[in-house]
């Protein structure tokens, strides 16, 4: 019986032993040690395309109502967010531009929140909508300037753009991004940007 207590003793102190060598391993978050985690875009893709089209109100559709109306596009976006720190660090948010050629024709964001363990990589998939009349209204107001410095009209990128993003024949950039980080109350910013191809 007492070599039984013994046992049981010893056990215990190895339990405590290796908790308390567990805890003093683990490092908590603070402005002097929190490293900014790093985002980058690992690659893009096209994965709903209809074609290039576009039509206006004046064209009598086979159902519903008459309006302008453009192609449609989804972008999905794909980032690699590295967390550089010894301990979790949280996503909170990611937002950012995209760009075709020179033209900004697009806000995106995500709000989903992940933890990214310590000295790990997470991947973060972004979708975002394109259409041809949104981009056109676009490229005639904001870039209405840029492209009659360049002899250029709208239609000329809208077709060169929707013929090419299947194959990314056009750089897309990614642009005035910004990432969200927390950890242990501790919130952080990380700025990225990039171009694909």
């Amino acid at each position: 019986m007492r070599k039984q207590s013994l046992f049981m003793i010893l056990i215990g102190f190895a339990a405590v032993a290796a908790l308390l060598t567990g805890c003093a391993g683990t490092q908590t978050a603070s402005d002097s040690n929190f490293r900014n985690p790093t985002v980058t875009l690992n690659h893009a893709e096209v994965p709903y395309y209809t074609g290039y089209w576009y039509y206006a109100k004046a064209v009598a559709p086979t159902k519903g109502d008459a309006n302008d109306n453009g192609a449609p596009m989804q972008m999905a976006f794909i980032f690699d967010i590295k967390n550089p720190n010894d301990y979790p660090v949280m996503l909170q948010s990611l937002k950012f531009s995209v760009m075709f050629d020179d033209f900004e024709v697009n806000t995106l964001s995500s709000q989903e929140t992940m933890w990214i363990p310590a000295g790990k990589t997470n991947q973060l998939r972004v979708p975002g909508m394109f259409d041809t009349r949104q981009t056109l209204l676009t490229l005639m107001l904001p870039g209405a300037m840029q492209l009659k410095a360049m002899g250029k009209t709208p239609w000329d990128f809208l077709e060169k753009w929707w013929k090419g993003a299947p194959d990314f024949s056009f750089p897309v950039s990614v642009t005035e991004g910004a990432a969200t980080f927390k950890a242990d109350g501790v919130i952080k910013v990380s700025g990225f940007k990039a171009k694909y191809p």
